[in-house]
């Protein structure tokens, strides 16, 4: 079955550019031309993955990423914000809000099916791996201090409390335990994680660091979960497991 994409965008030339190239690479599009209707839209829970962009009559991207995060049908689902504007605050205020990329127009049409492919990646089982893991009944959960994560459940509890996580928030945590002890770089996590080239964006790693960080309860201090290694990325320390 084709993935179904929403796309909210108000510019009809970016609508019918996206529609045509995402419709040759067999998605099924859906547009909507203002916020209000992309949220009413989005809001439905129907869709694999969306294309918002930041400025919109009505409502803007922001907020319809807010509250697509903040309900249950919608908090997996991938966002992929598109804007005009080039800030940072922009950028890492989308990233704060549960967006899990951002491209800035004008873009290339054949990045931007890359990435959607990406984030689509991440959110698909692959059956494979599943199975294999059922059969070897190898680590579905990991252990650290007072967390338990189920990597089949994609489920984080602390001290027995369920987290709500975003996605690229689990597996960076996934991906941190996994290697405890070992220093992982921005840019290995940006690769594994975001699955594609992402030079010069690793401001995206640290702001979703900084989200988990906060959802974990994982305060400044000596004794910190979460390092990090100044100009060079971040690890969890094996000598706190037990």
């Amino acid at each position: 079955m084709n993935q179904r994409i929403l796309v909210i965008e108000d510019e009809m030339h970016i609508q019918e550019l996206i529609k045509y190239n995402l419709e040759k690479n067999n998605f099924v599009v859906t547009l909507a031309d203002n916020g209000i209707e992309g949220l009413h839209q989005a809001m439905k829970g129907d869709f694999d993955l969306v294309l918002l962009d930041l400025m919109l009559p009505g409502i803007d991207g922001l907020e319809i990423c807010k509250r697509m995060r903040g309900d249950k049908k919608t908090r997996k689902t991938p966002i992929i914000m598109l804007t005009a504007k080039s800030e940072e605050f922009d950028k890492v205020l989308g990233l704060e809000l549960g967006a899990d990329d951002y491209m800035t127009k004008p873009f290339s049409v054949k990045e931007l099916i890359a990435r959607i492919r990406a984030a689509l990646r991440r959110v698909e089982p692959n059956e494979d791996e599943e199975i294999e893991a059922v059969n070897e009944n190898t680590d579905v959960m990991l252990t650290y201090q007072d967390i338990t994560l189920n990597k089949e459940k994609y489920e984080v509890r602390k001290n027995g409390e369920k987290l709500v996580l975003t996605l690229k928030e689990f597996e960076l945590l996934k991906m941190l335990i996994e290697n405890k002890g070992r220093v992982l770089t921005r840019d290995s996590l940006l690769d594994k994680i975001w699955g594609y080239d992402y030079a010069g964006e690793t401001r995206t790693v640290d702001v979703h660091i900084r989200h988990l960080r906060q959802k974990i309860h994982d305060e400044d201090g000596s004794n910190q979960m979460i390092e990090t290694i100044r100009g060079v990325g971040y690890k969890i320390n094996d000598e706190g497991d037990r």
